[in-house]
Parts: structure tokens; C-alpha cells; sequence
């Protein structure tokens, strides 16, 4: 299976193309323009068997460095501080890795907060003129 089995071709290139420019890498906006955000526990399961280049249940600093690599092969290296941010974003024990539990919870974080500005944005409406 491949990334593009789960994943629309189009949204991968429209995220990999948001982020072409050094330290522009965003991890909640690339999992929002590529779809990850919407995808189900076990499809993301089944994203993260893909990213986690040494199949060894964790994504590590060395590989997370690659990451858009593994969406497209001609993508740039995230730059040492996207990468420690990005770690620090998903790396919810601090063990200084990411488990598939971590992707998770923060494609969670990401779902709850859309869904709070949601109503935040709704609630604003009703109260404007």
C-alpha cells in the first residue's frame, strides 16, 4: 500500500507545494491540506507503517527529517528547526520519538481545535448584525 491509496494525489501535492520554502513547514496545516486530518484511527495507522521508514513502530528525529520525502521524492528536508518542532508537536511522552498513539492524538488536537473555532466563528456570526 502507498501513501496515495489513503491519500488524494492532489491534496499531497497541494500540501507538499505549501510548505516548498525553508521553515515554512507547518505540521497541523500539512495534515489539514493533505487529509490526513480527516482520515480514520486506522488509515492513520496505516500512513504512519508508511512514514516509519525502519518499521520500527517509532518515527525518529533522523527520519522525521524526511518526511515530506516520503510523500513525494523530490521534497525538500525539513530544516533542523521544523523538525524539532514537529517532534515536539507529536512527541506526546517525550521519549523523543513518535509513536503511531502520537500521530493520533495530534490529528485529535487538530479535528478538536477545527471544531472549536467552528463554533467559535458560528457563535460570532449569530452575535454580529
Amino acid at each position: 500500500m502507498s501513501l496515495t491509496d489513503i491519500l488524494s494525489p492532489s491534496d499531497i501535492a497541494a500540501a507538499l507545494r505549501d510548505c516548498q520554502a525553508p521553515d515554512s513547514f507547518s505540521p497541523k496545516k500539512f495534515f489539514q491540506i493533505s487529509g490526513m486530518s480527516k482520515k480514520s484511527s486506522s488509515q492513520l495507522k496505516e500512513i504512519f507503517r508508511i512514514l516509519d521508514n525502519d518499521q520500527s513502530g517509532f518515527i525518529e528525529e533522523d527520519e522525521l527529517k524526511y518526511f515530506l520525502q516520503r510523500f513525494e521524492c523530490g521534497a525538500r528536508v525539513l530544516t533542523t528547526s521544523e523538525t524539532k518542532t514537529f517532534l515536539a508537536t507529536a512527541d506526546h511522552d517525550g521519549d523523543g520519538k513518535i509513536g503511531a498513539e502520537g500521530i493520533n492524538l495530534f490529528i485529535y488536537r487538530i479535528r478538536l481545535l477545527r471544531m472549536c473555532c467552528n463554533d467559535v466563528s458560528f457563535s460570532f456570526t449569530l452575535m454580529v448584525p
